[in-house]
């Protein structure tokens, strides 16, 4: 009887993983994409998507030390069956910058204590093929550079082709951006920079590269002047190659099925807790409407292994691991030093789900801060993806509720800056009302936080921000999917409170919120025709067949809210 395949959670060693049988989702049929696309290329992806085990796997695949281990490693993937003329054929210089690190004082010692022990490796695993003074003329080297330049005049002469790899090239510039700001930045990837130097070797010295990481900023800044590599990041080749598609998804739940370790579990049950918290990426305009949609690999992997293991969804959908990536992005977008319009971009994304925008393949770190480049660095990061095209233009939307959570978090933040605003009372609020179907409390607290909060107000220009700043508060709320501008009927109603079965079964109330804003000056038949709009939209919005499915058994609630300056006006149920 065939030994179960594990799940590869955490594992970003391929040959680890073949070796021990864990379960694998094919992605060598894009090998032969990549070897036509061109001799040096660049991609970019969000964190967790895959990245690493895609590149490990591709370094064991072109190492001529690994060639008589093909069979052994590849077999049964489409690679097997299909293999190209470079299989095999170079000696392979893996690198990881996401392992360097440390202050601005010793980055460059640790930059090259690191290169140095990879280049040392380097020369031992392939010693075999050169000549006897070879491995120690490499390990004498005192610094990478040295060491670099060795191999490449060794590897010359005795006819070798080197494959470069590297992995997270942008790792460690962008914790200097974080932690020592642009200055500091711009001396190691410009000028006479040693970060810039060492890339000036590679085009020279290596027949093939491929670099990896989550932005273009540090491969524009390090390449400006010369050209080293064919950015695939957007080309819709390569659109499904990382991540996983639904039905690789579906292809791994059937196989734990049928081994036993998903007993009991619905597969269109799993795929619809998924999908609103993993799902939904797209990186090419071409393949809108064509590819299916992506999921976050990582996410799905930590999902499988909490249900394998406890029998129940996990409690938090979002992976704790991943708090770290969303920390470190808070400080590369900057969001403490966003000037306005930039602050703008993160609330109407955060407000609406989507802008409207072109993309930029690539743009130095001076010019990260211009729009359409924000823009695109919120793409780059995972934090917007394709989601239409309008014209010349794209429709980036938020992918899923586990981005969604990060934009309401910072909006919350932004607003806690400026005006401590109490939550500890909020979680028995959402309690009353999604278990006993006391809405009052929360409609009360919402109001009050807004009309206590002056300096939050400041934030605000009128109802879309007021809506802002609801969605925010809304977003605590552990029962519900806090759906803003949700679309019932051909119109979108301010706020769908979609229980979540999954977590919280116990659900017996399910919330339609429509607000409305007054100004100050408004006359009392200003209000009432306001409302009377109000409550005919609101019963519009409920008579939506979607709703049904929606709400399940759920008993729903209809409820407008009237904002008249700072002060809650009128909020009632409507029947």
């Amino acid at each position: 009887m065939e030994p179960i395949r594990l799940l590869p959670y955490g594992i970003s060693d391929f040959r680890q993983l073949r070796r021990e049988g864990k379960y694998y989702v094919d992605k060598t049929m894009y090998i032969p994409e990549m070897e036509d696309a061109d001799n040096f290329l660049f991609l970019i992806r969000p964190r967790r998507f895959g990245k690493s085990i895609f590149l490990s796997m591709l370094r064991a695949y072109y190492d001529i030390n690994e060639r008589d281990h093909f069979s052994e490693i590849f077999k049964g993937l489409w690679i097997a069956d299909h293999p190209t003329r470079w299989r095999g054929e170079f000696q392979v210089m893996y690198l990881d910058f996401s392992r360097i690190g440390g202050g601005i004082d010793v980055l460059e010692k640790n930059f090259n204590n690191y290169c140095g022990q990879a280049l040392d490796s380097f020369a031992r695993m392939y010693s075999s093929a050169y000549p006897d003074y070879f491995l120690d003329g490499v390990l004498k080297e005192e610094t990478a550079i040295g060491k670099f330049y060795f191999i490449d005049f060794a590897a010359k002469m005795a006819g070798h082709q080197l494959y470069l790899i590297i992995d997270e090239y942008d790792n460690f510039t962008n914790n200097v951006l974080n932690e020592e700001g642009e200055a500091i930045y711009r001396g190691l990837t410009h000028a006479s920079g040693f970060y810039r130097q060492t890339f000036k070797l590679f085009k020279g010295m290596f027949a093939r590269i491929l670099m990896m990481g989550v932005s273009p900023v540090t491969m524009d800044d390090l390449t400006s002047g010369f050209n080293i590599a064919s950015n695939i990041s957007m080309l819709s080749d390569f659109n499904l190659m990382l991540g996983f598609s639904e039905e690789d998804v579906r292809g791994m739940i059937r196989y734990y099925q049928s081994v036993g370790k998903l007993q009991g579990k619905d597969e269109e049950e799993m795929i619809e807790e998924m999908k609103p918290w993993y799902d939904n990426y797209c990186f090419s305009r071409k393949s809108v409407g064509k590819d299916p949609k992506m999921f976050n690999c990582d996410m799905v992997l930590y999902y499988l292994n909490r249900v394998m293991k406890t029998g129940d969804s996990p409690e938090q959908m979002i992976d704790p691991n991943t708090k770290t990536d969303y920390a470190k992005m808070r400080k590369l977008i900057q969001l403490d030093q966003l000037d306005n319009y930039r602050r703008d971009i993160i609330r109407k994304v955060t407000q609406d789900g989507y802008i409207i925008s072109s993309l930029e393949e690539s743009f130095d770190v001076s010019r990260m801060a211009d729009e359409k480049n924000f823009i695109s660095l919120l793409f780059y990061y995972g934090m917007l993806t394709i989601g239409d095209i309008r014209g010349a233009d794209l429709k980036l939307i938020i992918p899923n509720n586990n981005v969604r959570i990060q934009y309401y978090s910072w909006l919350l933040d932004e607003y806690d800056h400026v005006a401590k605003i109490d939550t500890s009372l909020l979680n028995e609020c959402y309690a009353s009302a999604a278990l006993d179907g006391d809405w009052r409390p929360m409609i009360d607290y919402l109001a009050s936080s807004y009309s206590v909060s002056s300096s939050v107000r400041q934030l605000m220009e009128g109802e879309r921000n007021v809506q802002g700043f609801m969605t925010a508060l809304l977003s605590l709320n552990p029962y519900y999917l806090a759906a803003p501008e949700m679309e019932f009927n051909h119109g979108f109603c301010d706020f769908f409170l979609m229980p979540d079965f999954y977590r919280f079964p116990m659900v017996r109330h399910s919330y339609i919120i429509e607000i409305k804003y007054l100004k100050v000056t408004a006359t009392d038949a200003d209000a009432n025709r306001q409302w009377e709009e109000a409550v005919e939209q609101i019963r519009g919005y409920a008579a939506a067949p979607r709703v049904k499915y929606f709400i399940r058994d759920t008993e729903l609630h209809l409820i407008v809210m009237q904002i008249k300056g700072n002060d809650l006006l009128r909020a009632e149920l409507v029947e």
